[in-house]
């Protein structure tokens, strides 16, 4: 019996359908369309440009006129789309930032922005060779959450509010207070 998750990984040197909503179809299209080799693309910003993935800013004296990503008629993008809306249900870090950016943007840009993040990866996974670990965002998300503690810090410290000893609560220093 043949074994296309296995035959995958040993044409990529990397396990694509690691990664949450990849299938091996969809790696199998990857395979079709790209190949195994990333070098041509400078970088994980032109992969997601070529895809059609990024959004596009038409500017005319300079006024913003709009903003969206261009039309490509690209195989692998309509797959990253797909298994982007995929998932809405799932219970990881890319499911989460879906949900997220559906709530901030609406669902259609949402389905563009997690394709875009999941072209990223790929990109990063195709040109090391390293597996997918999902423990980087966890990291990269605690340090987001440190550097807007620090900054709401430093906000409230200029404003005359100095921090609790616990850091649950704030209390106003000003000249207002009444106590």
């Amino acid at each position: 019996m043949f074994d296309l998750r296995g035959e995958l990984y040993r044409v990529f040197g990397v396990d694509l359908t690691n990664v949450p909503g990849i299938s091996a179809l969809t790696a199998q299209t990857i395979h079709c369309e790209i190949g195994t080799d990333v070098s041509r693309f400078r970088n994980a910003s032109a992969f997601a440009s070529w895809l059609g993935l990024c959004p596009e800013k038409k500017i005319s004296g300079g006024k913003v006129l709009f903003t969206k990503s261009r039309r490509v008629r690209s195989r692998v993008a309509t797959a990253l789309r797909m298994c982007a809306q995929s998932l809405h249900h799932a219970k990881d870090y890319l499911g989460e930032f879906f949900r997220r950016i559906t709530r901030k943007l609406g669902r259609p840009q949402a389905i563009t922005a997690t394709a875009h993040k999941l072209a990223r990866i790929l990109f990063h996974l195709l040109s090391t060779k390293e597996e997918y670990n999902e423990g980087v965002f966890h990291t990269s998300e605690e340090e987001t959450i440190r550097r807007a503690q620090y900054r709401l810090r430093r906000q409230a410290a200029q404003l005359g509010f100095q921090g609790h000893p616990r850091g649950e609560w704030l209390m106003f220093l000003g000249s207002h207070w009444r106590g």
